[in-house]
C-alpha cells in the first residue's frame, strides 16, 4: 500500500515541500495631485478597505491629491487598487511597483495632511496644468546623446534631502544638500540664472516632490523645465541604472533598492537614523543598534 500511494503522488506530478516558497508582497508607491474636498468622509472609508485587505503602510490625504505606500499580497493589492480607481477623479492612478519577501511597511496609517509634500506655497491646482513630464526612455536617450532634441544641454536636479541623495543619485546632478523640501524654493529661485539656455529635469523618488519643483519652477519664470514621469523607480522599472551611480532610499524597512527594483544591504542606523551604506558598515564606528560613523561618539555629549 505505502509504495501505491508513493506512486500514486509521483504519478500526479505534484511535490511535496515541508517549506513551500511564500508569496512575494508587492509593494506600491502612488499619487495623484486632484481637487479633494471629502476628506473627513474618504479617511475612514480608506481605513476600512486597507484594515480588511490586510494592507500595510501609509495613505495622505489632502485637499490637493493623495499620496500612498503600501504593502500587501498580490490579490489585496489589485482589489484595494480596483476600489481606489472606482473614483472617477483616481480612476487613471499610475502605480510603481516592486516585491519583497517581507511586507515593506509595519502598520497601517490614513492621515489627512495640508499637502501631499510640505512645500509651504501655494496649493498645486491640477486644473489648471501639470508641469511638462519626460518619460524614463526619452531621458536615457537625452543622457545618452548628451543633450535634449533641440540640441540644449540637460541638468538633472535632485529635489531630496541630503541622505537619500547620499545613497544614490544620476550622474552630474546638481544637488543642494537641502534638508527639508521647504528649503527648495528659495534655493532654486537663488540659482535661476544658472540654468539660462539649458533644459532642466527634476527628479525625486517616485515624482512628487518633482512635479511641485517643476510647477513652482515654472511660475518664477524658469524656461525649459520638466519632471521625471514617476521619479527614479519609475525609471529603474523602465531603463534600468543608466546614468545612475548607487541606489534609491526607500523609507519603509528596505531602507535602499539598486536598480533592479531589490533591496540592498544599506541600513538606517538604530541610534541616529542616518543611512549607513554597506561600506561603512565595516567602519569600527558601526555597532549594531548601538551607532554608526554618523553618531559615534555623540550619544555622551
Amino acid at each position: 500500500m505505502q509504495a501505491s500511494n508513493l506512486d500514486a503522488t509521483a504519478a500526479s506530478g505534484v511535490a511535496h515541500s515541508a517549506h513551500p516558497a511564500a508569496e512575494p508582497f508587492v509593494n506600491i508607491a502612488a499619487y495623484k495631485f486632484i481637487t479633494l474636498d471629502n476628506l473627513e468622509e474618504l479617511r475612514p472609508q480608506y481605513q476600512e478597505v486597507t484594515t480588511r485587505l490586510s494592507l500595510k503602510g501609509t495613505i495622505l490625504l489632502t485637499p490637493e491629491g493623495i499620496n500612498m505606500f503600501l504593502s500587501g499580497t498580490r490579490g489585496h493589492i489589485d482589489e484595494y487598487l480596483a476600489w481606489v480607481r472606482a473614483d472617477a477623479r483616481l480612476a487613471d492612478l499610475e502605480v510603481k511597483e516592486s516585491l519583497s519577501v517581507e511586507q515593506s511597511h509595519k502598520r497601517m496609517l490614513v492621515k489627512i495632511k495640508a499637502e501631499i509634500i510640505t512645500m509651504r506655497m501655494p496649493l498645486i491646482k491640477p486644473e489648471e496644468g501639470r508641469a511638462p513630464f519626460v518619460d524614463a526612455p526619452t531621458l536615457k536617450r537625452w543622457l545618452d546623446q548628451g543633450h535634449d532634441d533641440n540640441g540644449k544641454p540637460v541638468v538633472m536636479v535632485d529635489t531630496r534631502n541630503d541622505f537619500e541623495v547620499d545613497v544614490g543619485t544620476f550622474e552630474n546632478t546638481v544637488d543642494y544638500r537641502i534638508k527639508k523640501f521647504t528649503e527648495f524654493p528659495q534655493v532654486i529661485a537663488d540659482h535661476k540664472d544658472d540654468f539660462a539656455g539649458k533644459t532642466v529635469v527634476t527628479f525625486c523618488t517616485g515624482g512628487i516632490r518633482c512635479e511641485k519643483a517643476a510647477i513652482h519652477m515654472q511660475n518664477i519664470g524658469y524656461d525649459n523645465v520638466y519632471q521625471l514621469e514617476g521619479g527614479i523607480l519609475k525609471y529603474f522599472e523602465e531603463v534600468g541604472g543608466a546614468h545612475y551611480t548607487g541606489d534609491c532610499f526607500v523609507f519603509d524597512y528596505r531602507t535602499a533598492l539598486n536598480p533592479k527594483l531589490e533591496p540592498t544591504e544599506t541600513v538606517q542606523c538604530f541610534a541616529c537614523r542616518a543611512v549607513v551604506t554597506p561600506r561603512q558598515q565595516l567602519a569600527p564606528e558601526y555597532v549594531y543598534e548601538v551607532s554608526c560613523p554618523h553618531c559615534y561618539g555623540k550619544a555622551a555629549e
